[in-house]
């Protein structure tokens, strides 16, 4: 379902050079190439919706910490003229409820405030037994799975689920019910859902995490849902509402990203083998692999959504007073002004640092940028030392991207361990 002006917005892509985002995700380096083709400040058509994207890495690192471009939907031309409702199949990335994630100035530092105390380096040391627990349970599953030759789907047994339970863990959520909530926000991002299916899901999380929220504030415990529930910064209790809008999100965030980054990490590395061992010889450390990729092939591929409460100036272009703005941190991990000649290729020994912005950079830096680094730091390792021969059970070309427009995610990834 589009917007009424849907046709419209489509005829001016075709004769303009707007970039048609394509919800399908058939080709996203090419799609990548167009937007970086187009400018520092690239026309681009939503699902019927335009907006502008932000194209290279010094504007967006600019623009992320601009007070003129502001989260409020409120300051959306589109929305306030009733042209954009919740009807758009993107409006729950946008209107999501009352959360740090939405919010900005001074209500978005007491917002954020009590998630970044819960994910302090000090804290995510004192986790980092349970992740190399859970990698280890799942890489027996895998082996499991795996044995006498067989296929098995490295993205379903091991880089979804584990994210989800350390998240799930941090949040105090059942593990029982993580299964549901991996279904749950596939869902919700998928372009295939119908916008009835994916607004009724984003009602019933609500009610699911209402629910965590009650169970909480009864018998709170050592976790982060307790601790939003118990903050008072500034004097000012987080409502409800806030502390549900924070987990949703965080949730969301906090396993999405680590799914793009782990599986990203291990195709370009399967696709590279003369840097695969470099890194198993101990010549180039994960860390590198891990920043490598997450500049090379970014776990978000464009974020929604900044709104320009006046006329704000990108290169020789101008975002106009309520107008939308998208950064897109694949054009952006791409540029070469920042990152050289070669930032189209793949190398983990270019030298650090690695001076990308995929986790966002300013107020709304993402939260969980330190403990995705932490998961796949574990992750990998891990899984290569446990399955040095491990490989593709497909040609890389027929690995299908899941119909994501924000998430660089794949429908599978089919390998074949070597035991």
């Amino acid at each position: 379902m589009t917007c009424p002006h849907a046709a419209a917005a489509q005829a001016a892509a075709r004769n303009v050079g707007t970039v048609v985002i394509d919800p399908m995700v058939q080709d996203l380096d090419g799609e990548t190439a167009k937007l970086r083709e187009a400018g520092p400040l690239a026309r681009i058509d939503l699902l019927g919706v335009p907006a502008w994207a932000v194209t290279r890495h010094a504007d967006a690192r600019r623009l992320l910490v601009d007070p003129r471009l502001v989260k409020d939907l409120d300051a959306w031309g589109l929305w306030r003229s009733g042209e954009v409702t919740h009807a758009w199949p993107l409006i729950g990335m946008i209107d999501a409820g009352r959360s740090m994630f939405t919010v900005d100035g001074a209500e978005h530092r007491r917002l954020r405030a009590k998630t970044s105390q819960a994910l302090t380096p000090r804290r995510l040391e004192a986790i980092r037994p349970d992740i190399e627990r859970f990698t280890a349970e799942l890489l027996d599953a895998l082996e499991e799975g795996g044995r006498d030759g067989a296929v098995v789907d490295l993205k379903s047994v091991f880089a979804q689920p584990l994210p989800m339970k350390v998240v799930g863990m941090l949040m105090g959520v059942d593990p029982a019910a993580n299964a549901m909530l991996t279904r749950q926000y596939k869902k919700f991002f998928s372009m295939l859902t119908p916008q009835e299916e994916r607004l009724a899901l984003l009602a019933d999380l609500d009610v699911f995490y209402a629910g965590l929220v009650r169970e909480k504030t009864a018998r709170p415990t050592d976790d982060l849902t307790s601790a939003l529930i118990l903050a008072d910064e500034g004097g000012e209790p987080l409502t409800e509402e806030e502390v549900i809008g924070n987990l949703k999100a965080m949730v969301a965030a906090g396993h999405e990203t680590t799914i793009g980054l782990i599986l990203n990490a291990v195709r370009a590395l399967l696709a590279h083998p003369d840097q695969l061992r470099l890194v198993l010889d101990g010549e180039v450390s994960w860390e590198a692999v891990v920043e490598e990729t997450l500049r090379w092939d970014t776990p978000t591929t464009h974020l929604l959504m900044r709104f320009a409460t006046e006329d704000v100036e990108v290169g020789d272009g101008v975002v106009a007073e309520g107008e939308g703005v998208v950064i897109s941190y694949r054009a952006i991990g791409r540029d070469p002004e920042q990152h050289g000649p070669d930032a189209d290729a793949f190398d983990v020994t270019r030298p650090a640092p690695i001076r990308h912005m995929t986790f966002g950079h300013g107020p709304h830096i993402c939260p969980g940028a330190a403990l995705s680094r932490v998961e796949a730091g574990i992750a990998l390792p891990a899984l290569f030392a446990r399955f040095p021969e491990l490989r593709l059970a497909v040609p890389d070309a027929d690995l299908r991207k899941l119909p994501v427009m924000t998430q660089n995610d794949m429908e599978a990834f089919p390998v074949l361990l070597g035991v």
